[in-house]
């Protein structure tokens, strides 16, 4: 037994198994806990720490892992955006039209609709109409995000406030959708939501703080102990989370660890530096902690924003003219890189096509030129295209590859809306993970949510059978699924990794007791049913912060 004490352990886990995610002791039967760090591991030998005030959780079987950590969610808004007009889970037109008059009739007081999650597949081309929407809310104003929160859905009132005509000209960073006439249809893509978002009424401290603790419950419930919110800042019709956070943290609220990623203003410079370090210095408190800058580097591959090497494919499959948008320029990305990381900020980009990725290894490149070697852990998330020239060098650059698993799968999405404007040759290079995985790239692991489900689970099950749970399309890149030990590792080792969380991630002496419970060994199923797991209990710190019903 691996054991730092003979004293009696507050809680002990036994009757295993337990997988610690530690390549050099990966099984143990027990754990023990005193206070909130992990005193031995082992098995049964480890019951000797068992005593009169000891908690004794029998596992029966059932597995217990390192808590999950999601490397890249926006659970504020998330939170938020339960409260509001919420079009998750709608199965298409006629229930987002149900659901968008319930909310209006239910919230006569709202002087704008406010929320969002309805899917770019529903639509023809991804883009509903404004008219949609004026038949349902034809008296207040309505803006409504879709799932990938790059673009947004008006009515003809939001439009009228904004002042958005056919003359409004599409802003540097995005793109007002038109009719054939030249009058916007209502469909904002990626820096044209700034041009109705800047009038929608502000979300409250307190309503802030209601979204970020119902979140924390949905995380919390998903095994999750741990993340990195990747937008700190005002940004679009999102608040700034920082403070929410803050006052979670100052009133003991704050049950899981936190990374808060500071959101660069694209339209700015390097003269936002020393606001972004007066930051950092006020959102680091006790589990908080402000120390990333998030820099989005394109868009998304859907709306044609993701920016590519080689240009989008037509409808007919011919190139187009356009390869997506850098939101900032490749030399200035490297200089305020470079910046960054001499103040000693970790990097978070969003990097979804295959010249954002090269631009951002560039980056990276760049500091670590001009810089030296560095601990700040840099991480590129999305990783949608990436040219096989840029797989090896995240290894070499030291650059962590943030996956979105649940994204790699055929789905509505991207079989009617991404595929065919990619073209046979660049889709299958989509979401390398076992290219990056053998390269020896660091893997980390997060959900995006909203944008996508936060369950873990689903995005091991995804990672694993390149295939979305009950789904009956077909594999999606076969080649590129990875093993369940390694996507397991990405979703604790490799995000407590890019988390600066290094007391956590695994299971071992001394480590903090930040631990999840699943109801069953996802390890001696099929891997066709790891989706089928489920989330007993979790713990941060040795406190039990979910317990399911049964559990």
């Amino acid at each position: 037994m691996s054991k730092t004490t003979d004293t009696p352990a507050d809680l002990v886990f036994s009757g295993g198994p337990v997988h610690t995610v530690d390549p050099a002791r990966p099984r143990a039967t027990s754990v023990a806990v005193r206070g909130d760090r992990i005193v031995a591991v082992g098995h049964d030998e480890v019951r000797e720490l068992i005593g009169p005030a000891t908690e004794l959780v029998d596992l029966r079987g059932r597995l217990l892992i390192p808590g999950f950590q999601d490397a890249h969610v926006h659970p504020v808004g998330a939170g938020v955006e339960m409260g509001q007009c919420d079009l998750v889970g709608a199965a298409g037109p006629d229930e987002y039209a149900a659901r968008i008059r319930a909310y209006a009739d239910a919230h006569p007081q709202r002087t704008w609709i406010t929320g969002g999650g309805w899917s770019m597949d529903a639509f023809p081309g991804g883009t509903p109409d404004r008219h949609f929407l004026d038949t349902l809310v034809p008296d207040r104003p309505v803006y409504l995000v879709n799932r990938d929160h790059h673009g947004a859905w008006t009515n003809t009132r939001a439009l009228d406030i904004a002042g958005v005509t056919r003359d409004t000209p599409d802003p540097a960073d995005g793109r007002v959708e038109r009719d054939r006439d030249g009058h916007p249809t209502g469909m904002l893509q990626e820096g044209a939501m700034g041009l109705v978002a800047e009038h929608v009424p502000a979300v409250t401290p307190e309503e802030q703080l209601e979204g970020l603790l119902r979140a924390q419950r949905v995380l919390h419930a998903h095994g999750i102990t741990a993340w990195q919110d990747a937008l700190l800042g005002d940004h679009a019709s999102t608040a700034d989370a920082a403070p929410a956070y803050q006052r979670a943290a100052a009133d003991g609220l704050l049950t899981a660890r936190v990374r808060g990623a500071l959101w660069w203003d694209r339209a700015g410079g390097l003269e936002q530096v020393p606001e972004l370090l007066r930051r950092r210095t006020d959102f680091t408190h006790g589990t908080l902690n402000a120390h990333t800058v998030k820099i989005m580097q394109d868009g998304i591959a859907e709306n044609h924003t993701a920016a590519m090497l080689a240009p989008y494919l037509t409808s007919c499959g011919c190139a187009s003219d356009n390869s997506g948008i850098s939101f900032i320029d490749p030399a200035e990305l490297a200089s305020i890189v470079t910046r960054l990381d001499a103040e000693g900020f970790q990097v978070h980009f969003h990097a979804l096509g295959d010249r954002a990725v090269r631009e951002a290894l560039d980056a990276v490149a760049a500091a670590l030129r001009s810089n030296g070697p560095s601990r700040h852990r840099h991480h590129l998330a999305h990783l949608q295209v990436v040219d096989p020239a840029d797989i090896p060098r995240f290894h070499e650059l030291g650059a962590t590859a943030n996956i979105q698993a649940l994204w790699a799968a055929h789905e509505p999405q991207m079989d009617e809306l991404t595929i065919p404007f990619l073209g046979e040759r660049r889709a299958a290079l989509q979401y390398p993970f076992a290219a990056l995985l053998n390269s020896g790239a660091t893997l980390a692991a997060g959900s995006d949510w909203p944008v996508s489900s936060p369950d873990p689970i689903a995005a091991l099950h995804t990672a694993v059978n390149r295939h979305e749970p009950a789904s009956d399309r077909p594999v999606f890149l076969p080649e590129q699924r990875i093993p369940l030990d390694a996507a397991l590792a990405a979703y604790t080792a490799g995000s407590a990794y890019v988390n600066h969380l290094d007391e956590t991630g695994t299971i071992g002496v001394g480590k903090l007791a930040d631990l999840t419970v699943l109801d069953r060994d996802i390890f001696a199923h099929p891997v066709g049913e790891i989706a089928g797991a489920r989330v007993q209990q979790t713990f941060v710190g040795g406190r039990r912060v979910h317990a399911a019903p049964d559990a």
